[in-house]
């Protein structure tokens, strides 16, 4: 009896069987296995008080959840169950909004562009400063967000940008050589006159590098003024149409091309 006692309990199947209490694993790991984020992004955000359990915020990365018993959320969207369907999308984002699922100066943030849709827990891949509109992407696949927003293997930026003069040859091409602007070099890897007319024009920019506001710096060092500043395309995924505030789903062939899915 004993040795039979001692086999069943060796079982990793017996915690399964009728009467078994529920396998409770830490909030972190839950999240990561429901594909939300990488486990060290669901701490972060655990920490940061983004997420509730059952409609409480909780701030402890090990809490014991039991998966189909509590109801997840991050930033008061619902976290689905650990078959979660992916979703892709483009935002035309306007100008005046935060790049953030909440604001400590209750800004209006990206996601009220969102409002309604029924999209569950979706994050922006990326990001654009308030000043900034244009191309935005979300989803809620944490691996192919990495992907794209990797400094070293992210796809190229384009940008259409407003200046407050008409830059000449030396200054576009300064921009392509690069700037020394806080310590760092700043450049583009290509930058073209798009149209010009008074004292405006419009350069075309794009980034193989995503630093902070890396745009308005290097032209500022330049002593070139920013007017407007549109992301026009990541990738091969171009913002076209697309009304300002609206969004639509990445086809496959997007997805695929932008690091899979």
């Amino acid at each position: 009896q004993r040795l039979r006692r001692r086999s069943r309990s060796s079982n990793p199947m017996a915690s399964h069987g009728p009467g078994a209490r529920p396998r409770r694993i830490g909030l972190a790991r839950a999240l990561s296995k429901r594909g939300v984020a990488s486990r060290s992004q669901a701490t972060a955000w655990i920490r940061e008080g983004r997420v509730r359990v059952d409609g409480r915020v909780v701030t402890d990365p090990e809490f014991p959840t039991v998966d189909g018993l509590h109801v997840l959320e991050v930033d008061r969207h619902a976290v689905g169950a650990l078959a979660v369907e992916r979703r892709y999308i483009a935002l035309n984002k306007p100008r005046g909004l935060v790049t953030t699922a909440r604001d400590e100066q209750a800004r209006d943030t990206v996601y009220r562009c969102l409002d309604g849709t029924g999209l569950g827990w979706i994050a922006p891949v990326g990001r654009l400063d308030k000043a900034s509109e244009g191309l935005l992407l979300f989803s809620n696949d944490p691996q192919w967000a990495a992907r794209i927003t990797d400094p070293g293997t992210g796809p190229d930026k384009g940008y259409h940008v407003q200046v407050d003069c008409i830059p000449d040859e030396a200054r576009l091409r300064a921009m392509r050589e690069g700037v020394a602007c806080d310590g760092a070099v700043l450049r583009a890897k290509a930058v073209s006159l798009l149209r010009a007319g008074g004292k405006h024009a419009w350069l075309e920019i794009v980034l193989d590098e995503g630093r902070n506001r890396q745009i308005r710096r290097l032209l500022a060092a330049l002593g070139i003024g920013v007017l407007r500043l549109v992301r026009v395309s990541i990738g091969q995924v171009v913002l076209g149409d697309l009304a300002k505030g609206a969004w639509r789903p990445l086809t496959e062939v997007e997805v695929a091309a932008l690091g899979g899915g």
